[in-house]
Formats: structure tokens, sequence, C-alpha cells
């Protein structure tokens, strides 16, 4: 009789799955993205801050081939996330179009240059950090009460898709910034990650405290494999073994902690999306997934096209799709789309405790 109850949940599970493929996910679902450039969509456009991508050719692929201040030459994560679920992509907070109806989709609260720690990004000048992004969450909590009630905003609260990524930055732009950094004196490698890990922990608490009740975090990916650093520390393309060291060190320790939140809070709270695994798969073999290489950028210049930022006088590729990266840090719209694809479907190896279908489909049931 167990046997067959364990059976028909997973029968009905996989039916609504297939459902909200057929159908479309629950559109009424809220969308809040905190982090860094990898899922800033314009915020720091609003910003006196070097950290910007409001100049072509950022935006070449996007559907209105305009830059939009996301670091992509199309669509981010959060605008791929939002296509999933179903929804329209959201807006940055600091967007005066954020107003009315638009504040009941969600909203963009990520910055670039940000990390976990205060200090990370200090040389961008004006971001919005991490502990700001918090605040603002809070904002417009009371910004959707004000619209909605007390009530109804604690349900769309309660029942949105929260995601968030930041810890790349600690690494390169604060511990591996410069020689002999600040906190490099400060920490060893391994007491760092435990320090990091330790601040975003109070991160995560803080979100589940405002009524995030499903979060995806994910960690950091092969920093050390950016254009940037082989252009930097490569001698014959090979990723910097300092970075990525750290970032195996990291990543396994952002599970760990993850796990006992959530054993802690005694729900699936906050999911863990392995990026480190999702960007070598084609870093290391980037020909099976239709690249031709993981090392230059499609937009930049010097070696690996990873000196400097992308602008108008940057070399640029011709066909974005054949290149891992667009500029010298971040994916291009096609690999953005291999890592959601992972995200919304990938096995434990790549997502932890679920995937986002899953979360989606038991949603959809009431589980």
């Amino acid at each position: 009789m167990a046997n067959f109850l364990v059976f028909t949940s997973y029968i009905v599970l996989t039916l609504s799955l297939a459902n909200c493929f057929i159908n479309g996910v629950d559109a009424a679902r809220a969308f809040f993205v905190f982090g860094d450039s990898l899922v800033d969509n314009g915020n720091n456009n609003y910003l006196a801050t070097t950290a910007r991508a409001d100049s072509p050719p950022y935006g070449i692929d996007f559907p209105t081939r305009e830059p939009t201040g996301r670091f992509s030459n199309g669509l981010n994560i959060p605008d791929l996330i939002s296509q999933e679920i179903g929804t329209e992509p959201i807006l940055p907070y600091l967007s005066p179009n954020l107003k009315g109806d638009k504040l009941l989709v969600g909203a963009n609260f990520a910055s670039a240059g940000v990390g976990i720690l205060n200090d990370t990004g200090f040389q961008f000048i004006e971001i919005i950090r991490m502990s700001k992004q918090l605040d603002f969450f809070e904002e417009y909590k009371g910004r959707v009460s004000d619209l909605i009630g007390e009530e109804e905003s604690e349900k769309l609260i309660n029942g949105a898709l929260v995601l968030i990524t930041c810890g790349g930055n600690d690494f390169v732009n604060n511990y591996y910034l410069v020689p002999r950094s600040l906190r490099s004196r400060q920490y060893s490698l391994s007491k760092y990650v435990k320090y990091l890990i330790s601040e975003y922990r109070k991160i995560l608490r803080k979100l589940y405290h405002l009524g995030a009740r499903k979060v995806l975090v994910t960690g950091t990916g092969s920093m050390g494999c950016a254009p940037a650093e082989l252009a930097l520390k490569s001698v014959n393309g090979e990723c910097d073994v300092e970075l990525e060291r750290a970032a195996a060190l990291y990543n396994p320790q952002l599970v760990k902690m993850v796990k006992g939140l959530n054993k802690n809070i005694g729900d699936d709270v906050f999911i863990a999306a392995n990026a480190l695994k999702m960007q070598d798969d084609f870093i290391t073999n980037p020909e099976l997934y239709g690249f031709v290489t993981s090392k230059e950028a499609c937009c930049g210049q010097g070696p690996y096209n990873g000196i400097g930022l992308c602008t108008p006088l940057s070399n640029l590729c011709q066909n974005r799709d054949l290149y891992v990266f667009w500029d010298q840090f971040h994916p291009s719209e096609k690999a953005n789309r291999i890592i959601v694809k992972q995200i919304l479907t990938g096995s434990n190896e790549y997502m932890h405790p679920m995937n986002l279908s899953t979360i989606l489909a038991m949603d959809s049931i009431g589980v």
C-alpha cells in the first residue's frame, strides 16, 4: 500500500510538471533578484559608478538591440528564468517605471560589483551593497502593502521565487584584487572562505526573515578561467590556479551551509545551484555545446580579449553564440541559456535538493 501511494504521488507530480511545460508556469508568481553583475539588469545605470553596461555593444542581441545595463550581449539569467516561470521581465528596483501593477511582478535589486562583504567592490564607488539590497527589499514590501494590503503582500512575498547570486567579487575584486590585499593579510584562503560563508548565511537568514520561502542560491563559477584572468595570469591558456582553488573550497561549503539552514528551518527554503559544475561543463568541453572557444571573450581587447571593458572600440565577434564569454567576465546569452536549463531541469549534481521544475510542480499541487 505504501509503495502504491508513493508511486501515485510520483505520477501526479510528473503529470503536473508536464502540465507546467505545456501551459506555462503560474504567471502570478513574483520574482526577486539579488546579487552582482551576473544578474544586474540595470540598477547601476542610476548610480555614479564605473561598474556599468549601459553603452554599446552591450545589448547588441537584446530584443531592443540597445544596452540596458545587463552585462550581456542579450538576455541574462533572470530574464531567462522569467521566461521559464511565465512572467514578464522584472524591472530594476531603481527604475522610475517600477510602480503600480509592475511592483506585483517583482523587482531586481542586484548591483554590479557587489559581494557578500561590504568592503568588496569599493573601487567601483557607488554600488548597492547586499545590506542595502535587503533594505530596499524591505522598502519594496512597504510599497506593495500600500498597494494591495499587508496580508496580500505577505502572500505575494511568500509565494515568490527568489534568486541570489554573489560571492565571485569577494575573491576577484577583494581577496585577489591586488597582491597582499588587506583581506589576504587578515585571513588564509580557507579561513576567508569560512568567513564569507558565515556572512552569506546572515544574508540568507535575513531574506527568510523578510518572507522569502523559495530561494535559488548560486555558487561561484570558474573564476580562474575568465578571459580577464587568462589575460593577466595565463601563459598558455591555463586557468588561474589560485582562483580555481578558491572556487573548489567555497562551493562545497556553500552547499553545506544551505543544507544546514534548511535543516534548522525545517523546510527546503534554499536551493543550491552548482554554478561551478554548470560552467565547467562548457568551459572544459566548449565544442560539445556548440562553442568555438571558452578562453577568448567575444568583446574586448588584448590577450583573450580580456583586458579592460567592452566598448564601441573593442574587438567584437560576429557570432556571439560561438563564445562562452561575452566580455572579460560575463557569459554570453547562449551560455546563460545552458545555465538556466540546468537550474530548471538539472540533476542533484547541479541542483540541491531539487531543481526549479520540481519546485514549481510541487507548488502547483500544493505539496
